[in-house]
């Protein structure tokens, strides 16, 4: 029996870790207006910008924030910015989609640097830690928004639209 208990402890730990889930991949879906669809992996992401930014998170604590502008990952996606962004693509919008069906809408004029006054970004560091498994991996962080409503916590997808 002796000889029986620590194959038997072996066999179930196994067994537990084989059904363990693996981490989840930093990614990001991006549907652009034109129908197509790219994948952003960390590497992608990486590559763009890094910025810091300060904001009072849902907690009613400051925290720094960092990521990429989410204008720059829209643009990746071909999506119209600066003088591009008039007459009937002042309609275009963006849905963020949350891994838990959370969604939120930014019009796309409110996103680009040249109409808005405020700093949007898609965050994978909070405090220069990565956020939180509640958080993230990737979090929408909203500066200027009295309320964090349209912070997109666990963000996979955007979706570039037109409104009809």
């Amino acid at each position: 029996m002796t000889t029986i208990l620590p194959s038997l402890v072996w066999l179930i730990a196994s067994a537990v870790w084989a059904q363990a889930p693996a981490t989840a991949e930093i990614g990001l879906t991006v549907r652009s207006l034109s129908g197509q669809t790219i994948h952003l992996a960390a590497s992608d992401l990486a590559k763009l910008p890094r910025v810091h930014l300060n904001a009072v998170a849902h907690d009613g604590k400051a925290h720094e924030y960092e990521g990429v502008r989410l204008s720059d990952v829209l643009a990746k996606a071909g999506a119209p910015s600066g003088d591009l962004l008039r007459g009937k693509e002042m309609a275009d919008f963006v849905v963020a989609e949350a891994a838990d069906s959370y969604r939120v809408v930014f019009s796309l004029a409110e996103l680009d640097p040249d109409f808005g006054n405020r700093q949007i970004i898609v965050a994978d560091k909070m405090d220069g830690q990565p956020l939180p498994p509640q958080d993230g991996p990737l979090r929408l962080v909203v500066s200027g928004d009295k309320r964090q409503a349209r912070w997109v916590r666990m963000l996979t997808t955007l979706t570039i639209a037109r409104a009809p």
